[in-house]
């Protein structure tokens, strides 16, 4: 478990906030204490730091994981967000998809999202912004990146895709040995 190198942090910040913006600040500086990002065996942990200067007791290979797992750094030298990572963007996202009832079990599958599935999408979206996907009931399913800006979304096809599907809550069961 080490601290993220300066190229590390840039990274991890930059698709942060292409989810949630300027709230990025609102992760670190918490009022029920102090967060960090740590990187172990590739992943990066979103961790408190009084657990986290509790955890330099353990060995590295005995330290399994440690605190919320947000992602991974690939060998390309790029920073993949995890469905883990959710319950932390889904209060500041900037940008929204609401999927009818009848899109959320494709989506859930790791489909797109195609306009016949669209229930509402934040004014102002622009095309390739991070958005969290929720059903209309408010409830996270996942994240994914805008294929169609919101004007782009009302002269849409039925068929077109709306969304690229980045991570949803059903990798939970379908990857649930490469999370951690």
């Amino acid at each position: 478990m080490r601290p993220l190198i300066e190229e590390e942090t840039k990274l991890v910040f930059e698709k942060l906030a292409k989810y949630i913006g300027e709230n990025l600040k609102l992760l670190i500086e918490r009022p029920d204490g102090n967060y960090c990002f740590r990187l172990h065996r590739d992943r990066v942990y979103y961790v408190r730091e009084d657990i986290m200067r509790k955890a330099t007791n353990v060995a590295r290979e005995n330290l399994v994981s440690l605190g919320t797992c947000f992602g991974k750094m690939t060998k390309s030298g790029k920073f993949r967000l995890h469905i883990t990572a959710l319950e932390y963007l889904a209060p500041y996202a900037k940008f929204k998809i609401w999927l009818k009832p009848g899109a959320e079990q494709s989506f859930l599958y790791g489909n797109h999202v195609a306009k016949s599935g669209l229930g509402r999408i934040t004014e102002n979206t622009e095309q390739y912004q991070g958005v969290v996907v929720y059903s209309m009931n408010d409830l996270p399913l996942g994240f994914g990146v805008a294929a169609r800006s919101t004007q782009d979304c009302r002269r849409a096809n039925p068929t077109d895709i709306i969304c690229f599907h980045q991570a949803d809550n059903g990798e939970y069961i379908r990857s649930e040995d490469t999370l951690t």
